[in-house]
């Protein structure tokens, strides 16, 4: 290995939401139970970042936090100060953390230079280092055309032309191929590996659930991801249950920490009312609960999905469309490869159509029946490729599992 202790830095912006964070604490989860000397330090301007545990070798740096208002602006989130200020402070700690942690690897997430351009700076310092520069993508993005403006508006080409050295895209091309219409050249596209998508466990110490009237009893495990943007998706099935049109398995709800105070005081009192809707506002411990369930519904977030595929469970997505459609795609993509149902946002609030669906979702297909070879293994690439990094190989080489991956050629 090129050093003794390793370390991987992850910058993960987290201005809203809980993706980013899970995708990134997954990752440095997994690397540091492959590499017993590795060390994984977290960049994140994630506010709730305290409520998840860590493993032993990894650690976080929380950055001053922001907020994206509707307008598309940005505000500081605690802070009383110019959000120009606040940008400034998390440039600075960003870059003078790398400077002196001195990453052998350094992964950003998504924003490939950073929150308003504040990782630019210290990929250029990096640049001039032994640190190999990694951009980490989803499977889906936004459209294309929309993310293609979007990134020539941020001057996002050079950066992947000029610093990154590889790009990981978490997912597979036969699902959807996020660099696809982008109009980037061949030399970016050589850098792209395809992991496939994150495989997600229980944790190793079980965890105690909040106890629910029938956690012993099949059910539906309905969850918003973060809750930010999840109203209209639990108002929907709660009023489907509220009906009373079809028998339906009773349902758990897990908010999220992002939903408003207002609308979780409006489905709490809801639920309260029948005896086969139970609501819990917030868990950082998702996963005993997807195990326990019959079926899941959804909005089709990354890490939603990434825990649909793991637990291999009936899954009907009901995906949003703003800010980005990232959402609508990948569902999509995964209905027409036979991996989950999907029900539009714009049917919203056809009590009839959600009860249906409802009725006959426990009886659906899980997702492994539909046979994609290679498609939980972003994991174990991840860590075959860090490896190969540390020992001081420079050539990317795909691996074979996304190589062989059916494509999908729908629209």
């Amino acid at each position: 290995m090129r050093t003794e202790k390793p370390k991987i830095l992850i910058y993960s912006h987290d201005s809203f939401g809980l993706g980013h964070l899970r995708r990134c604490r997954a990752i440095a989860h997994s690397l540091v139970n492959e590499f017993s000397n590795l060390s994984v330090l977290i960049l994140s301007g994630s506010p709730i970042i305290g409520s998840f545990d860590f493993r032993s070798r990894v650690d976080f740096v929380r950055i001053p936090g922001v907020i994206k208002l509707r307008n598309g602006e940005y505000t500081s989130l605690g802070l009383h100060i110019d959000i120009e200020q606040t940008l400034a402070i998390r440039s600075s700690i960003i870059e003078h953390t790398a400077k002196i942690y001195r990453p052998d690897i350094f992964i950003v997430d998504k924003e490939p230079l950073g929150l308003r351009g504040e990782v630019h700076a210290t990929l250029q310092q990096l640049k001039q280092t032994n640190t190999r520069l990694v951009l980490g993508l989803r499977d889906v993005m936004d459209d294309p055309d929309i993310l293609r403006e979007e990134w020539e508006r941020k001057n996002v080409f050079p950066a992947l032309e000029e610093l990154y050295d590889e790009l990981w895209v978490y997912g597979l091309p036969g699902i959807h191929d996020s660099l696809a219409g982008l109009g980037l050249p061949q030399s970016v596209h050589d850098k792209a590996l395809y992991t496939g998508y994150l495989k997600r466990s229980l944790p190793r110490t079980p965890s105690i659930l909040e106890p629910f009237p029938f956690m012993d009893q099949p059910h539906i495990l309905v969850t918003p991801g973060g809750g930010g943007d999840g109203v209209e998706l639990v108002d929907w099935v709660l009023r489907s249950y509220e009906a009373r049109q079809d028998t339906l398995l009773p349902a758990l709800v897990i908010l999220g920490p992002f939903m408003p105070a207002e609308a979780q005081a409006n489905f709490i009192a809801r639920a309260d009312k029948m005896d086969n809707v139970h609501i819990i506002r917030f868990t950082p411990h998702m996963e005993p609960f997807l195990d326990q369930a019959t079926a899941i519904v959804g909005m089709g977030g990354y890490n939603t999905f990434c825990e649909i595929l793991s637990f291999d469970k009936p899954t009907l997505l009901v995906p949003r469309i703003v800010p980005r459609r990232e959402q609508a795609i990948r569902a999509k993509r995964a209905e027409a490869c036979g991996l989950v149902r999907v029900l539009p946002i714009d049917d919203y609030p056809d009590v009839s159509q959600m009860s249906r669906a409802l009725a006959e979702l426990p009886y659906s297909a899980p997702p492994a029946t539909a046979g994609y070879a290679g498609l939980l293994d972003g994991l174990d690439n991840i860590n075959a490729r860090v490896e190969t990094i540390l020992s001081g190989e420079r050539v990317l080489h795909e691996p074979e599992s996304a190589v062989s991956a059916p494509v999908y050629s729908g629209p």
